[in-house]
């Protein structure tokens, strides 16, 4: 049969979790890193949807500008995209209220849920469907630089690395992923920030200045 070549490419990723014949569950995401940043997304619209340059960055701009003013005091802004709300976290663990003060709650982000209007719309734009990226198939340990490299790119998502992700892009077992990920924040030039979410280690890349 041959191969199908149109519709949404997808990976198959382990979860921690194992089923019946002791292998690991698996999880599936889109195989696609490409990201779009704001210039990226006006030219697009400029050029194949006929918006006139920057109308899309200013409307952007001007979203984020009166959202933030709305959410500043816990609201949450309902759109025909989807809602928003900010998200707030505690710092360090806590279990009596009286013993939390003020100063211990920060902004942790923004919660976005996407609507029904706006996941029905990318639904119906997803033609052909989906199609397994070649990867799923036949995967082997990377062992050079530059293959070392590329799989800890394609890792990098949600601005984060995790262990697990990374030592499946590179086909490795997790101890040696973790040390590798471990040995790159260490020394005068550091390319991570080890960082704890629940029990979870993060590796967040540091911006060069």
């Amino acid at each position: 049969m041959p191969r199908k070549t149109e519709g949404m490419e997808f990976k198959l990723l382990p979860r921690p979790t194992k089923g019946d014949d002791g292998q690991p569950m698996l999880y599936v995401r889109p195989a696609i890193n490409r990201k779009y940043n704001m210039q990226g997304v006006d030219d697009w619209a400029t050029k194949y949807r006929n918006y006139h340059s920057g109308d899309l960055t200013h409307a952007v701009e001007t979203l984020v500008d009166v959202f933030s003013i709305l959410m500043s005091d816990g609201s949450r802004v309902e759109t025909n995209m989807g809602s928003f709300a900010p998200k707030l976290k505690l710092k360090g663990e806590h279990t009596d209220p009286n013993q939390v003060t003020d100063d211990d709650v920060y902004l942790a982000g923004v919660e976005f849920i996407p609507s029904r209007y706006f996941i029905e719309r990318l639904r119906d734009r997803i033609y052909a469907g989906f199609r397994r990226w070649e990867d799923c198939i036949k995967r082997h340990p990377y062992e050079t630089p530059e293959e070392l490299e590329e799989a800890l790119r394609k890792s990098v998502t949600r601005g984060y690395v995790t262990i697990k992700l990374f030592a499946w892009n590179a086909g490795l077992k997790y101890d040696k992923a973790r040390r590798l990920l471990d040995s790159m924040c260490k020394g005068d030039n550091p390319r991570f920030l080890k960082r704890k979410e629940g029990h979870t280690n993060i590796y967040v890349p540091i911006k060069k200045r």
